[in-house]
């Protein structure tokens, strides 16, 4: 049983759970990183999405077996691989979301509202609207901004700038547009098996769709840090660009030279230079906002 669990959690992908982070979002921009409540509700809306999300991979996982088992990755998954028994993660995908939403919508009733719009999009996305081209990398990105929605409402945040909603969607838009070119390059001559989405991208839509969007999240980011009320009204905000832009490039070094825009959440956690570039980019979000 021990080891069904234990397969359970791997199904559950915990290392992508690092995607929720973005629900910390408005506590450190409203300027409530140090208020202990606040920061007590959102580490547990944190764990919340976490449970949700991991629900929503393994219904996911669940619905896809046949085509992982054509990935050269995906197949050693324990669904695919046999190594999970599919009663015990149906049971799980129907338990799981109920404690979660249910939990949800005690801590905040709207932070439960924002969490049920999440998962009900991201159902409708493993039964249909993956295979929808261009619309389903904007449910991807629909996904962070929920995210950052739902950390909003948790802190109540009141000086969170609209500004971010839109960076953090074109950021969103970024990776996912990433990953699906990783996936179209790498599967190749099967990538229609895998995903039945890929037929209607090639690697030229891609690169054009990628280069339009790294070039607005930039410039957006950018008009962001001078020009968002709730910044301090020397500029200072502008000295995190340097960093912004660091990560950004060397994610799309890792994209073109290394191939590896399909795993973002192993890329934010193991890349040495792109680890450091956005610790220095968040040390220095936190004196401008906190100490100067």
């Amino acid at each position: 049983m021990f080891s069904m669990f234990r397969q359970l959690l791997i199904t559950m992908r915990p290392k992508q759970w690092t995607k929720n982070v973005f629900i910390f979002a408005a506590l450190l921009f409203d300027i409530k990183l140090l208020d202990v409540t606040y920061v007590g509700r959102t580490t547990l809306a944190f764990i919340l999405f976490c449970i949700l999300s991991g629900s929503v991979y393994l219904i996911n996982d669940l619905t896809d077996i046949d085509k992982d088992r054509q990935h050269p990755v995906k197949r050693n998954r324990p669904l695919p691989c046999g190594k999970l028994s599919k009663s015990w993660a149906v049971r799980a995908a129907i338990v799981l979301p109920i404690i979660a939403l249910s939990l949800s919508f005690l801590l905040q009733p709207l932070f439960g509202l924002i969490a049920l719009v999440y998962f009900v999009i991201q159902l409708f996305y493993s039964f249909g609207l993956k295979d929808v081209v261009i619309l389903d990398v904007l449910i991807i990105a629909a996904g962070f901004v929920l995210r950052v929605a739902a950390g909003s409402a948790v802190a109540e945040a009141e000086r969170f700038s609209p500004w971010l909603y839109v960076c953090i969607t074109l950021l969103a838009l970024f990776l996912a547009l990433g990953k699906r070119r990783n996936e179209l390059l790498l599967l190749e001559a099967s990538a229609l098996g895998h995903r039945k989405v890929l037929q209607e991208y090639s690697p030229q839509l891609l690169d054009e769709m990628v280069a339009l969007v790294t070039s607005s999240t930039v410039i957006a980011y950018s008009l962001y840090t001078f020009s968002a009320e709730n910044l301090p009204p020397n500029k200072s905000m502008m000295l995190t660009i340097p960093f912004f832009l660091y990560s950004i490039f060397r994610y799309l070094y890792l994209i073109y030279q290394k191939n590896l825009g399909g795993s973002p959440e192993e890329i934010l956690i193991r890349d040495v230079p792109f680890v450091i570039s956005n610790l220095c980019w968040g040390i220095t979000v936190v004196l401008i906002l906190y100490i100067f």
